[in-house]
């Protein structure tokens, strides 16, 4: 489907802005930014720009905001929920090269452009024996920018914590221009308040993030993993809820329904799961008493009936990892005529996490729909990935009301919404039930940092 065309804004002002072929307005490039990741419909922009400093975002912006021009911005553009669609047409300000590094070992931190991606960086920092720890599955496409935007996380939340806790210091350039550091290179902080915190998982709509400090980890020096096979998905997520409450901390731990499973294994040739509901446990140390946390795990999985308990060294391990990231695609190649009509993404307290998984099984089979199931078990987020024949309304519209359903009902829960792929376009109905009137304050900050609401319009906050 061709993107949407949008009302024409006048971007001519742009070529005297920025120089060196770094704006462009040509259709053809104009509609490779009309659309992200997501299954989201995509709009056309007026024009790309392609500022490469701090400076130049600040031109662009101030310029664009004298005239009333809207800007989304943009990197990876790895979203998921339409995040970087510019809704509004105008200009897709591109902070892809902006990517300079600066590495303090001694500190644990790094001081990032935000066009970094995150495997780079990663790579980067192995060197110096340390990472930036979130896990997330477009780790090669993913920028820090935009996992700062939308307050990424992935795999290894579950130990290390999502992106904002470890952002210690941003630099943002407003909608009118202004240049603003928050947070500061340590560890804490009560000065003031915390501005940071309010930039992140604001999805660009009050400022652009172009250079972030970010707290790093050490890399474990052991890393124990395992695939377990249960009789049912109520097994398999009770068994996470019981390994979360009894205080054991895994690297990671991954719920994969059948359905998902049964996905990968058509997508592989050379890969094949069995197909049952499965946990992906890892464990992270620095020393011997990983073996013991191991032991502690697999009696856990014992308690809960598991049927099988599949160790898996390093290499093993690298390729069930890139096959969990997988799963998008391969849920998009399962059938030559179907395609993925939305991507769910919902938290809910840990304990409840059975009562989700078996929300999503029990809908999907109501409305007649083949939905793979994946989640970061351990801080008790979901993913769902009903398919369906785009060219069949009425299919399309029961994947929506898949999506309705179990969004409500985590909310009922105590949940959220969104656990990592942020608000953007589709969840946007969904805030005023999950913030109530909250929402209100949110439309003031928004009003405060953007009074001509040019920044990322028609993202994160309802319609008043």
């Amino acid at each position: 489907m061709a993107p949407e065309s949008t009302p024409n804004h006048d971007c001519a002002f742009l070529d005297s802005v920025i120089t060196d072929s770094r704006v462009a307005h040509a259709e053809s490039v104009r509609e490779q930014y009309a659309t992200d990741a997501s299954p989201h419909s995509g709009r056309m922009p007026d024009a790309v720009v392609w500022p490469g400093s701090t400076d130049e975002v600040a031109a662009v912006l101030a310029a664009a905001n004298d005239r009333g021009v809207p800007v989304t911005p943009r990197s990876g553009g790895s979203g998921l929920e339409g995040n970087a669609i510019p809704s509004a047409g105008g200009i897709v300000l591109n902070t892809a090269e902006i990517e300079h590094v600066e590495v303090s070992p001694d500190d644990l931190q790094a001081t990032v452009g935000a066009g970094v991606v995150y495997e780079d960086l990663n790579e980067q920092l192995a060197s110096h024996g340390l990472r930036f720890a979130p896990g997330i599955s477009s780790s090669d496409v993913a920028t820090i920018g935009g996992m700062v935007a939308t307050n990424a996380s992935g795999f290894n939340a579950v130990r290390y914590g999502e992106t904002r806790d470890h952002v210690r210091r941003l630099e943002v350039v407003t909608a009118d221009g202004r240049v603003v550091e928050c947070g500061s290179g340590v560890v804490k902080t009560s000065a003031g308040y915390s501005l940071k915190d309010v930039f992140v998982g604001s999805e660009g709509t009050l400022g652009v993030v172009t250079e972030v400090t970010l707290g790093l980890v050490g890399i474990p020096k052991h890393r124990r993993a395992a695939l377990v096979t249960f009789p049912s998905r109520a097994e398999a997520s009770r068994a996470v809820a019981d390994a979360i409450g009894s205080a054991l901390v895994p690297g990671a731990i991954e719920f994969i329904d059948t359905t998902a499973l049964t996905v990968l294994n058509a997508y592989y040739d050379d890969i094949s799961f069995e197909e049952q509901p499965t946990l992906l446990l890892e464990l992270h140390a620095n020393n011997s008493g990983i073996e013991e946390d191991l032991a502690f795990a697999k009696a856990i999985c014992e308690d809960h009936g598991m049927r099988s308990w599949d160790p898996a060294d390093e290499a093993e391990l690298d390729d069930i990892w890139q096959a969990r990231r997988d799963k998008y695609p391969a849920s998009r190649a399962y059938h030559k005529e179907w395609d993925v009509a939305l991507v769910g993404d919902v938290v809910v307290p840990i304990s409840r996490y059975p009562e989700i998984v078996e929300t999503v099984s029990q809908v999907s089979e109501e409305l007649d729909l083949l939905t793979p199931c994946v989640g970061h078990a351990g801080d008790g987020n979901l993913h769902f990935t009903p398919l369906v024949d785009p060219d069949d309304e009425e299919m399309v519209e029961r994947a929506h009301e898949l999506n309705e359903r179990v969004v409500r009902k985590a909310i009922d829960l105590g949940g959220s919404s969104t656990g990592e792929h942020g608000v953007g376009i589709g969840k946007r109905k969904f805030m005023t039930t999950e913030h109530g009137p909250a929402i209100e304050l949110m439309r003031s900050i928004k009003e405060t940092f953007d009074p001509n609401g040019i920044l990322n319009p028609d993202k994160v906050l309802p319609d008043a």
